[in-house]
């Protein structure tokens, strides 16, 4: 007898191109798009991928000498795949066993106001399925409302992007608002890690990992529970 496969898990990407006023352009990191993505390939789960605006979302840390990186990039299935992303505001959210938010500091500006974000993160969830995300990505959850009124991330353990490594970047005064900080102020209890180490928190079915360095342990913690629920 063939195993079930589980369905599909949903990549969400930020359609926003610049840091702030500064002018300095940004996108989704592309590490936290293929590290994770790697992990699920891996396993046999497919991937679907989606962005705020759709189409072609703009890509920062176009790191090539990282061989995950390189591969996926020079994949033209992958490339297709990321050119031609859903619009988040037409996606089902019942089709998926899992939602995740990929970081790169755009999401810190078009994340947290988008209701696609809110709706397909809540749909998902009280669906059963996982809710994840890496370094900006829980930007998705600052404004998150389940049905019951309570915020998603009030009183769960996550990782994100500490407010120290947001200041080691030189970026606490252009992003819109410090992730860690807000995440706290919404309930949410912050597990940081020591800056640039690998941070994976798992509570229940949110899944969050803190930066660039965690992806992978995102994958692989978002794998095993769409293969447990499968």
């Amino acid at each position: 007898m063939s195993p079930v496969l589980p369905r599909p898990v949903l990549f969400v990407l930020t359609s926003h191109d610049r840091k702030g006023a500064t002018g300095q352009p940004t996108g989704y990191y592309l590490g936290e798009v293929t590290h994770p993505l790697a992990e699920l390939d891996a396993a046999g789960i497919a991937v679907e991928f989606a962005s705020i605006q759709g189409g072609e979302p703009p890509v920062d840390g176009l790191d090539l000498d990282d061989p995950v990186n390189a591969g996926y990039w020079n994949d033209p299935a992958f490339r297709h795949a990321v050119a031609t992303t859903r619009r988040l505001d037409q996606v089902d959210a019942s089709r998926y066993a899992a939602v995740f938010f990929a970081g790169g500091h755009g999401a810190m500006w078009d994340f947290p106001n988008s209701a696609a974000v809110a709706r397909v993160a809540r749909e998902v969830y009280q669906a059963g399925g996982a809710v994840a995300a890496v370094c900006h990505g829980p930007a998705a959850l600052v404004n998150v409302v389940l049905d019951d009124g309570h915020a998603l991330v009030a009183g769960k353990r996550v990782a994100a992007f500490t407010d120290s490594e947001e200041r080691a970047v030189g970026l606490e005064r252009v992003v819109p608002f410090l992730l860690a900080s807000t995440l706290t102020e919404r309930g949410a209890l912050h597990q940081p890690a020591p800056d640039w180490t690998a941070q994976v928190v798992v509570d229940g079915r949110l899944i969050t990992g803190q930066n660039p360095q965690s992806a992978s342990g995102v994958g692989a913690a978002l794998r095993d529970r769409v293969l447990a629920d499968a």
